[in-house]
C-alpha cells in the first residue's frame, strides 16, 4: 500500500521557491539575487553549488565562467582565491557591477539569519560528481548544524547524491529529473531521497501519486506560467521553483 499524505513526514519547506535567488531580476546565484528575492517576500530559494579547485563550495550554474562572470574557462579548475576576484554582476546589468561569486557559507549566513529555506542543487564539474556531493554535504551539515530546517540537497547526478548520503546521511536529498529515464524511481528510493524534482511538463497526477505512494514529495522546475502553476497546484504539488518572483506571490498555495 502507498503512503497517503496524512501519514507522510511533515514537509518543512515553503511551496514556492525562488530560482537562483531572484529568478532573472538580478544576477543569478549571487547574494544580491537572494537579497532581492527576500525583499519581494520570498522565504525559500534554490541555488547551484560546485567546487573550486581547492574544494571551496561556491555558487555557479555553468561549468564554465563566461556566461555569468568576466572570467574564462572551467570554474572547477581555479582556486577560490582567483574565483573570488571575478565580477558576477555586470553581465546582468550595470547596477550589479562588481557583484562577486558567493561561497555557500555566505549564502548560508544570509538564509539562516533570515529564517529562509534553501534548496542546494549540487552542480558538479564533470568527473567530480561524487566528490562534489560529499564536500557540499559536509559543508552544509556544518553550516546548518542545529537548525530545525536543513537545506534540501538535490542533483541530476545520482553519484552526487550518493556522495552526499555517505557524507551527511541526515540531510534530505532529492533527485532532479529532466526526463523520466529508465530506473529513476528505483534510484530515488535506493538513494533514500525524500523528494523528486521534475521538469514541470513531466508532472501529472499519475506521477505525483507514484511519488507520494513511495512516501516522497513531488516538486517541479521552472514554473513561470500562471496556468501551469494552477494546474500543478490543483494536483497537490509540494513545491514549485520559479523565475517569476515578481509575478507570483510566495504566499499563494
Amino acid at each position: 500500500m502507498g503512503a497517503d499524505m496524512d501519514t507522510m513526514t511533515p514537509w518543512p519547506y515553503p511551496r514556492w521557491i525562488a530560482h537562483r535567488g531572484a529568478g532573472k531580476l538580478a544576477p543569478e546565484n549571487t547574494l544580491a539575487a537572494f537579497r532581492l528575492g527576500a525583499s519581494l517576500g520570498w522565504r525559500a530559494f534554490e541555488c547551484d553549488v560546485k567546487l573550486s579547485a581547492d574544494e571551496v563550495p561556491f555558487l555557479l550554474h555553468d561549468s564554465t565562467l563566461e556566461r555569468t562572470t568576466d572570467g574564462q574557462g572551467s570554474a572547477g579548475d581555479l582556486p577560490w582565491g582567483q574565483l573570488a576576484q571575478y565580477d558576477a554582476g555586470s553581465w546582468h546589468s550595470r547596477s550589479f557591477a562588481g557583484e562577486p561569486l558567493p561561497t555557500l557559507a555566505a549564502i548560508a549566513a544570509f538564509v539562516r539569519r533570515n529564517g529562509h529555506a534553501l534548496n542546494i542543487e549540487i552542480k558538479p564539474t564533470p568527473e567530480l560528481e561524487e566528490t562534489t556531493g560529499q564536500v557540499v554535504a559536509e559543508h552544509a551539515a556544518r553550516l546548518w548544524a542545529g537548525d530545525r530546517v536543513p537545506p534540501l540537497l538535490s542533483s541530476f547526478r545520482p553519484e552526487s547524491l550518493l556522495g552526499a548520503r555517505d557524507a551527511a546521511p541526515a540531510l534530505p536529498r532529492a533527485l532532479l529529473l529532466d526526463t523520466l529515464w529508465t530506473g529513476w524511481f528505483e534510484m530515488a528510493r535506493s538513494l533514500g531521497c525524500v523528494a523528486v524534482v521534475t521538469k514541470h511538463v513531466l508532472m501529472d497526477a499519475a506521477l505525483l501519486a507514484q511519488v507520494h505512494g513511495a512516501g516522497m514529495r513531488g516538486l517541479v522546475y521552472t514554473v513561470n506560467d500562471t496556468s501551469e502553476a494552477d494546474r500543478l497546484l490543483a494536483l497537490g504539488i509540494d513545491g514549485l521553483i520559479t523565475d517569476a518572483v515578481d509575478r507570483f506571490s510566495p504566499a499563494v498555495g
